[in-house]
């Protein structure tokens, strides 16, 4: 199976999704960029997407790295790590035009989520000519922190600088998160998009760790009895860990220039 990037309505880029190979599709396992590599763009063309198409993902084979229907706003929100909250001075079609971006990295390898972001950054300031500065602001924010109990997670030893591997579900009232080798900053840029503010991770906590959470979504619409709870309930119940809301200084991307990529 190969790691894929998932994005459902507010991300879950935040997501790196274990999917089977298509039928006849190449099942050769890549191998991994050298750790200290810092990949620019062989080649990359980014084209408007078709109005017709739906749905959005990135997927990612070795060096081969597809990004399709997705905003540049989204494009920033993975490549930096933030919240919507984070972004100031952007104009209003960084938020609704979507994009494709289909490129090769210029080093050999499948690279890690921190190369990946770093190809994110690039492709935004090579092909939509981003300019930003960067201000700490407080606002409301929530901290990530571990629980009386210490946490509830399982070391992943098996590769420290490979990609998350998250599978995802959920229904009309409910989402369950299945994380493997996950760092405490990829769980908060994850959990930051299903809650209202950034999150800081204050957890203190450096390995990669095994976890999976499931939650209720809409606790108004009164689950049954079997339901899972609310989501900073199950955080602090199935992971030690707790989110709680404070008012902190943040890092905030202030944007000042950015612009529709011209044709390849």
């Amino acid at each position: 199976m190969w790691p894929a990037i998932a994005l459902s309505a507010l991300i879950t880029v935040q997501c790196v999704k274990a999917q089977e190979p298509a039928a006849g599709a190449d099942t050769t396992k890549p191998t991994k960029m050298p750790r200290d590599a810092d990949p620019g763009w062989e080649v990359a063309t980014v084209k408007p997407s078709s109005p017709s198409d739906k749905g959005d993902r990135i997927h990612l084979h070795g060096r081969h790295w597809t990004f399709e229907r997705e905003t540049a706003e989204m494009m920033l929100l993975i490549g930096y790590n933030v919240h919507k909250s984070q972004i100031a001075g952007a104009p209003a079609w960084v938020k609704t035009q979507q994009w494709d971006v289909d490129g090769l990295a210029d080093v050999d390898g499948e690279p890690n989520l921190s190369q990946l972001q770093s190809m994110v950054r690039k492709v935004l300031v090579e092909r939509f000519g981003l300019k930003l500065h960067r201000e700490q602001r407080e606002m409301p924010v929530f901290a990530l922190t571990v629980g009386k109990g210490g946490p509830k997670l399982t070391v992943n030893t098996s590769d420290p600088n490979g990609l998350m591997d998250q599978e995802n579900r959920g229904g009309s009232t409910w989402r369950m998160e299945q994380l493997k080798n996950t760092s405490m900053p990829e769980l908060a840029l994850i959990l930051q998009f299903h809650v209202d503010r950034p999150i800081l991770d204050q957890t203190g906590l450096k390995g990669r760790y095994d976890f999976q959470v499931k939650w209720t979504t809409d606790e108004s619409q009164l689950p049954g009895p079997d339901a899972p709870p609310g989501l900073f309930t199950a955080i602090q119940e199935q992971l030690g860990l707790k989110l709680e809301p404070v008012r902190a200084m943040a890092p905030v991307l202030v944007v000042d220039a950015v612009e529709r990529p011209g044709a390849n």
